[in-house]
Parts: structure tokens; C-alpha cells; sequence
């Protein structure tokens, strides 16, 4: 059985953990969050995204580090969020069907939470003008800006120009800035995603200055995730949004190399049945690991040369020439391609403290709806 060179993923009870497991490393966590803050360079430029983790434990390490503003994509996310101590919670997911009165009831339930949304059309900005005023509450949008990746927003441009103008005349709203994810953007070249986010953010800038320029307020420029992180933060007076970095994953470890942030979660997993000499089967199934993408969808940290052979709702099944040396039982860590989607199928995440499980965090906000 192959290792690395440091064991620092080993839990010295790893027989109290049925498998498959999440594991977070609480050490990992807080380191990877004073990264980020020394990336940002001050705390008040962080409105990092929940989406993520979907703890209420990891939002208390970052509150209690200085962290007062958040990002979310859920009204789940989002109570989860206020209820957790945020100041400031944007929803950058805009409100639509039921979900308007949602959204409207979250700010009447959280007073002493700053909550707004994002929207990219004058429909919805009525939408929401309309029950805001049925209830008698008052929140910001954001302008949803659409930067390249076209999934959500509307150009910088004209239009956009007249959608804020209609933001900030509604009743019951205000016009609370920009948003502008730029989730097209993952070079692998530092430089070169550079100059993609450059060539993307200078249309927002120049609508910027534009709203400004007509007297409008601008409070606020929300922009970016982790790929783009470091780039916006040069910026100084953009809010940078990083979600992925507080966990990180094998993904990212692979495409951005130039981002030194820890994996802080890994899965869990046991060799159920050794069907033949050069293959393991492990109870990693789909419902335990992201499985959006090709694979491989996890990196295991003891087993370096495996390829998949078959990937099942409960069941992953591996080759390899090191099969001989595994038993029944044993367990595999692995660090999931892609953290975020890999979270969201588990109703608990283990908690690692000095190289031991100790505790069990609920990952809440995988929940469509909590209380709202």
C-alpha cells in the first residue's frame, strides 16, 4: 500500500467512522481562511460564498476572524447564514415564483442582518419591488451583471443602465451595486486569467462610473470567485467572493497553481469487496462524491495508481496493482475533484481536531428550506 509522505490525513480512530464520511480538518479551515484574508488584505473586502461548505460552524471561524459579510445561492444558505451572526448576507441568486415571498420574509424574520438579493430584469425588480411593499420591508439589489459566462445577469450596458435607474426608483428598494461573477474564467496561467478578468470587469467599471456619474448609488461591487480572487483583490474597492478556496479541492489543486490554499476536506471511504486480484470496490458511490464531471472525481491520498472501472450509485470500483496489499475494511482518503457538490450529498461532515475524529458538524444548508 502506497502513502505519501506525511500522514497528516490519517485519523487515529478512523474505526469510529463509518464510511463513506466527509471529513473536515478544522486546522486545515482556519488556515485556509487567514489565506484568504491576507489575499484580500483587509476583511472588510471578504463577502466570501457559503455555497461551499453550507456550515454554520465554518461561518462562525470566519465571523469570529473578522468576516461580517456573505454570499449564498439558496434562502437556505441564507437564513442559515444570518442566523449564523453575519451582518450582511447577499443572496446572488435572484428570487423568482415562490421564492420572491421567501426572500421577502427572510429580511422581515432577520433584522439585524443586512439582506439583499441580485436581479437582471425589470420584471423581477417589480416582483420584488411589489412584495416588498405588501409586507412593508425594504432591501437592496444588486444589479446582476452578465461578464462572459452567460448563465445569469444582464450586459453592462444601456439596458443595464436603465434596469438600476428602475432599481433605485421602485418603492420598498434600493439599489444595493454591482454583481459580477466571472465563473468562465479558470486559466490555468496565472497571466493569462489575468487578462481575462481585466478584459472582463473593465465593462463593469465603465457602468460604474457611469451610474456614479448620474448621481446613482454605487455602494458596492461584488465580484468574482476563487479563480479570479487574487485578481479582484488587487482592485481595492471590489468586495471579492472566493468560495471554493475555505475547503478547496483536487480540481483546483490541478487547474490553479498558482493559489496555495490546503485541502481541508476529504472523503472517507472502504474497500467493500475485492471482486478480482486488481480491483477494489469501495462504497464511494455517486450519492457520496461529485460526479458531475469525468473523473477522475477523486484523488486518493494512499492509493496513487488507481483508475476507475466502474462508478454506481453506492459502489466505485477501482484497478489497481496495489489491490493485493488492501484487506477488507481498509480505508482510502481521497480529496473530491470538486468540493462543493460533494458536500451537498452529506447530512453531516466529520470534524478531524489533532489527527483524531471528534465532533460532527450538520451540513444544514444542503436543505432546499430550513424554517422559511
Amino acid at each position: 500500500m502506497s502513502s505519501t509522505a506525511q500522514e497528516w490525513h490519517r485519523l487515529s480512530n478512523e474505526g469510529d467512522v463509518p464510511s463513506p464520511a466527509l471529513l473536515i480538518y478544522r486546522d486545515r479551515v482556519e488556515e485556509n481562511i487567514g489565506r484568504m484574508i491576507r489575499i484580500a488584505g483587509d476583511v472588510g473586502r471578504l463577502r466570501p460564498h457559503m455555497k461551499t461548505h453550507k456550515m454554520a460552524e465554518v461561518i462562525r471561524m470566519q465571523v469570529e476572524r473578522g468576516i461580517t459579510r456573505f454570499k449564498c445561492a439558496t434562502i437556505a444558505e441564507a437564513e442559515l447564514t444570518a442566523a449564523a451572526g453575519a451582518e450582511e448576507v447577499l443572496l446572488a441568486y435572484q428570487p423568482v415564483g415562490p421564492n420572491v415571498d421567501r426572500f421577502v420574509e427572510l429580511v422581515s424574520r432577520f433584522p439585524g442582518a443586512r439582506l439583499s438579493c441580485t436581479a437582471d430584469n425589470p420584471s423581477s425588480v417589480r416582483e420584488l419591488s411589489e412584495a416588498a411593499v405588501r409586507s412593508s420591508t425594504h432591501f437592496e439589489v444588486l444589479l446582476d451583471l452578465d461578464v462572459g459566462q452567460h448563465r445569469t445577469g444582464i450586459a453592462p450596458g444601456s439596458r443595464a443602465l436603465d434596469l438600476y435607474r428602475l432599481i433605485a426608483a421602485l418603492p420598498a428598494l434600493a439599489p444595493g451595486g454591482l454583481h459580477a461573477y466571472d465563473g468562465h474564467i479558470h486559466d490555468p496561467d496565472a497571466a493569462e486569467r489575468t487578462a481575462a478578468c481585466e478584459a472582463a470587469f473593465a465593462p463593469v467599471e465603465a457602468l460604474r462610473r457611469k451610474l456614479e456619474g448620474e448621481g446613482l448609488s454605487v455602494p458596492r461591487v461584488v465580484a468574482g470567485g476563487t479563480p479570479t480572487f487574487p485578481m479582484h483583490a488587487r482592485r481595492g474597492h471590489v468586495e471579492c467572493s472566493p468560495g471554493t478556496c475555505v475547503l478547496w479541492d483536487a480540481g483546483y489543486g490541478k487547474t490553479l497553481p498558482d493559489l496555495d490554499f490546503l485541502p481541508a476536506a476529504l472523503v472517507l471511504t472502504r474497500v467493500v469487496s475485492k471482486p478480482t486480484p486488481d480491483r477494489l470496490c469501495l462504497d464511494l458511490g455517486h450519492k457520496a462524491i461529485g460526479s458531475e464531471m469525468p473523473h477522475p472525481r477523486v484523488v486518493f491520498l494512499n492509493l496513487l495508481d488507481a483508475q476507475v472501472a466502474a462508478h454506481n450509485e453506492e459502489h466505485l470500483v477501482l484497478e489497481t496493482t496495489e489491490a493485493g496489499a488492501f484487506k477488507h475494511g481498509d480505508c482510502l482518503y481521497g480529496i473530491p475533484w470538486h468540493i462543493c457538490p460533494t458536500v451537498a450529498w452529506h447530512a453531516e461532515a466529520v470534524v478531524v481536531e489533532g489527527g483524531a475524529a471528534t465532533q460532527r458538524w450538520k451540513v444544514a444548508a444542503r436543505e432546499r428550506k430550513l424554517t422559511i
